[in-house]
């Protein structure tokens, strides 16, 4: 959702706050501002729209001049997106100015006791309550009328704030979104993901809720909620900034569609070990294995497919029942989850707080919880009882593609692997099925060859469609959800997918001459049926596009169109069978010239209910 980066150091703010906000411009967002603390005054400039916007308004950096400060891009949750209501906001004094990420469930109540004492509000958020509440709440002690005005507030937030008493300082609030410091040599930062600062630092410390960074520039101080100094360990960020930047690709998007063997490779390599799976970062014994009887897999988006693709998998090898939960729902359907019930927990960001709220609720039932996430010291892996990282590298475009892939193959692994726990397969198809794993790469790798020159003429016979149908089977139609979201979220094209074998139950109704249908055919025990499925829409006039392997005749004779994947073990074919349909959506969005990289209304890590 919205990105916060701050600043405190001997060089001026504002080129480094803005290069931080440039970096995280993929979470999404309808506008941007600054502000800066410039000889003991707050200076802000902000704007509607694109980033550039808020770069020509300050010259590409060079004003507002200044040492300290506190960057935001928002996505609008309180009041339409324009400049009023753009962040950072500032107190009636002029004295405090913040930033935010999240949203105050009790702002309305506090803006009208505040009202009541005078203080006259611009702007439509919640955002701009908690600044003033600062100043009510201010004597002369920065900390404390932070920590004072904090305490009032419900909800989800992560706040920087800068004072212009404390001209070397800026105070960082985390409570339930993402908040990372970074430490530098003289100088210091904050933000919302690592993004904005791996280009200064690779040291950083990932606050917990309910903890504050007092940031200045000759060192940071981290307290807890009631003010107490607590120590807390730094880590290194792992990737380069090279690995988030473009490489000579017109879009993130396809870069990293291209990156997926080498990212699915480094999920898989390094936890074989001597023909066996070995999940160092996974302790669940053999016993508090045998002690589970369902598996709960709860997700949002993409990674909510993931699941459904990877439950098939984990449920015809484990043969313990599995259910795949919106994460979003999960906790208002009183769920039935115990201490005998393992919950897999999927997010790539690791602060979906949708996710996260389902894990705290799978926590206080009893359930043994896995997380499998790519961001290492996000909150959804530290709050795990168990947790597998990606180890995907930074993925920039909002639309994922590496990040469903290696949370796909990681659930792969932890099939595979529970089932030789709970012999529940021979060492033969033991060995069979982790080389049908081990191949993953090399088979994405032909997707990806097969499809790159022929995709992109296909999605110019596509592109202008009003609306597109994905239908499959069994695995076959998890992945064609998957398929389905790719296209809609960035060409804007109505998609929806449906199981094939439904559609003769209201669905086909809304088959007519020209609809294009998107027919996923990878599973080899069900393609006589799915052949079925598209005889039927054939007749009612609709154009198929399908997608199946070379040695499948019969497809290939019904539909009007083919794209190609090489045969893959049926238990793990979504991985390879996604790659085209990403490849269609990019190819089609890029067709319909949309922002593929940063689709509208959308946002990468959705840190807000």
């Amino acid at each position: 959702m919205c990105g916060i980066i701050g600043f405190t150091g001997s060089q001026n703010a504002a080129p480094i706050l803005l290069d931080g906000l440039s970096r995280m411009e993929y979470r999404g967002y309808d506008s941007a501002g600054i502000a800066v603390l410039n000889r003991g005054a707050i200076e802000v400039e902000k704007a509607q729209g694109r980033l550039t916007n808020l770069l020509e308004k300050t010259d590409n950096g060079k004003r507002p001049q200044g040492f300290a400060g506190i960057g935001h891009t928002r996505w609008a949750t309180h009041g339409a997106p324009n400049d009023i209501n753009s962040h950072p906001h500032v107190s009636g004094d002029g004295r405090f100015a913040i930033v935010h990420n999240g949203i105050i469930e009790n702002y309305a109540a506090i803006k009208e006791e505040l009202t009541a004492k005078g203080h006259v509000f611009v702007s439509e958020t919640d955002t701009e309550v908690a600044a003033h509440l600062i100043e009510e709440c201010y004597t002369g002690d920065f900390k404390a009328a932070v920590m004072k005005a904090v305490s009032r507030l419900e909800g989800a937030y992560a706040f920087g704030i800068i004072c212009s008493d404390f001209p070397g300082t800026v105070f960082a609030v985390r409570q339930a979104a993402p908040l990372i410091v970074g430490l530098g040599f003289g100088e210091n930062y904050f933000a919302s993901d690592v993004t904005a600062l791996v280009s200064y630092t690779k040291n950083v410390i990932y606050l917990d809720d309910g903890e504050f960074a007092e940031v200045r520039t000759d060192g940071v101080t981290i307290y807890d909620s009631i003010g107490r100094p607590v120590e807390k360990p730094v880590s290194k960020i792992a990737w380069s900034i090279e690995a988030a930047e473009k490489g000579g690709y017109e879009h993130f998007m396809l870069k990293e569609i291209v990156e997926q063997p080498a990212a699915v490779k480094e999920a898989i390599a390094p936890r074989i070990k001597g023909g066996e799976i070995v999940l160092d970062d996974f302790d669940l014994t053999e016993e508090k294995l045998r002690n589970i009887n369902k598996i709960v897999i709860t997700a949002c988006g993409s990674a909510y497919h993931a699941g459904c693709c990877g439950r098939y998998a984990i449920e015809k090898l484990t043969r313990i029942p599995v259910e795949v939960k919106l994460a979003s729902e999960f906790r208002y359907e009183d769920p039935i989850v115990d201490e005998h019930t393992l919950m897999i927990i999927v997010s790539q960001s690791g602060e979906t707080a949708d996710t996260k709220a389902a894990l705290e609720e799978g926590k206080r039932l009893g359930a043994e919880i896995l997380a499998i996430v790519n961001v290492v010291g996000s909150s959804i892996a530290r709050l795990a009882d168990h947790v597998l990282y990606e180890w995907a590298g930074p993925e920039i475009a909002v639309a994922t593609t590496k990040g469903f892939t290696t949370q796909l193959v990681l659930l792969y692994l932890f099939a595979l692997y529970a089932a030789k726990k709970l012999d529940r397969v021979d060492d033969f198809e033991y060995a069979r099925l982790l080389g049908e794993i081990c191949s993953l790469p090399k088979r994405i790798q032909n997707a990806i060859d097969l499809n790159m020159v022929s995709i992109p003429r296909l999605a110019e016979k596509y592109h202008d469609r009003g609306s597109m149908f994905f239908i499959g089977r069994n695995t076959d139609y998890a992945v064609a959800l998957e398929g389905s979201l790719k296209m809609k979220e960035i060409s804007y094209i109505h998609a929806e997918a449906y199981a094939a074998g439904e559609l003769k139950h209201g669905t086909i109704a809304l088959i007519e001459e020209g609809t294009p249908v998107v027919a996923v055919c990878c599973n080899e025990d069900l393609l006589e049926k799915t052949a079925s499925n598209i005889l039927e829409v054939k007749a009612r006039g609709a154009e198929v596009l399908a997608l199946s392997f070379r040695e499948n005749r019969d497809i290939i004779a019904h539909a009007d169109d083919v794209m190609f994947v090489p045969k893959t073990e049926t238990f793990f074919s979504e991985a390879v069978a996604v790659i085209p349909l990403q490849l269609l959506a990019y190819y089609v969005a890029k067709a319909n010239g949309c922002d593929i990289d940063k689709p509208r209304n959308l946002a990468k890590s959705v840190t807000v209910e």
